[in-house]
């Protein structure tokens, strides 16, 4: 059951990425060649001249046909950073992380499991469902008898297995955005390599050493890496952030899940 729900979740994961993909180069594409490109930002009203002073669309419109691809993968950060928040913050639940956490851990404590199971059914989101998870499992190991070893095993058992079931949701879609880090820059790189060998190829055809228009092709051509780097810049801010998020999710439950396993040993020392 569970392994088909993760099938199911991955299958679907993997088609929204293909279609987000494909969706924002298209979108750069058509921003690139109908806003970019349109005759009002260059001279002489169409994209072939030179492009109005000042004027920043038409000056990226000239980095050439790379430019749609960078576009793309800066759209791809965003759609796929703002996905990610969202998905981020409803694992976390309804109400302030670290207040629920201080709630469950003070019920924990004090023995009041069922607080403690109330408390996580109100947060809602999957650092309260593999804590739930783990309480529940506290509680069947309280009735059975385990001795404090034994316990510890299950109900770290049951944290594991409830953590592997609700956290690979929240890293989905980070490997593209960290994919992104590194193709944002060598896509703008690349549009650079190739705008520098056109304007030192259109020199070399002249023969005579236009100095203004070689400073506009190589202007032109570094675009494409202001572009790229911009991108990769968004990229690994956003990757940061999201890791850092989902470090404290994570470190929450395994706070928790040493909470029950003491509170057990408690239990167990008591009776003795």
């Amino acid at each position: 059951m569970a392994n088909a729900k993760k099938e199911n979740g991955s299958n679907g994961g993997g088609m929204f990425s293909g279609i987000v993909i494909v969706a924002c180069i298209f979108v750069g594409f058509l921003i690139w060649r109908f806003i970019m490109g349109a005759g009002s930002n260059f001279e002489g009203g169409v994209n072939t001249g030179h492009p109005l002073p000042d004027n920043y669309l038409a000056m990226v419109y000239k980095g050439g046909p790379i430019v749609p691809v960078l576009l793309g993968c800066l759209l791809m950060v965003i759609v796929f950073s703002v996905e990610r928040f969202m998905v981020i913050s409803k694992a976390a639940g309804k109400d302030n992380l670290e207040k629920f956490m201080k709630k469950v851990q003070s019920d924990i404590a004090s023995g009041n499991i069922e607080e403690a199971i109330n408390a996580c059914d109100k947060q809602q989101g999957s650092v309260a469902n593999a804590i739930r998870a783990a309480l529940v499992k506290y509680q069947e190991v309280k009735k059975e008898g385990f001795n404090s070893e034994e316990a510890a095993e299950t109900i770290h058992k049951e944290i594991e297995e409830a953590t592997s079931l609700e956290m690979p949701m929240l890293e989905k879609h980070m490997t593209i955005i960290s994919t992104l880090v590194s193709l944002g820059t060598l896509a703008g790189l690349l549009g650079t390599v190739t705008g520098m060998i056109k304007a030192f190829g259109a020199l070399a055809t002249a023969g005579t050493p236009d100095q203004s228009a070689l400073s506009n092709s190589i202007s032109e051509a570094l675009i494409n890496t202001a572009t790229g780097i911009s991108t990769s810049a968004l990229a690994i801010i956003m990757y940061n952030f999201f890791t850092s998020k989902i470090d404290t999710l994570t470190y929450s439950i395994d706070e928790a899940g040493t909470s029950i396993v003491n509170t057990y040993r408690r239990f167990k020392g008591s009776l003795k």
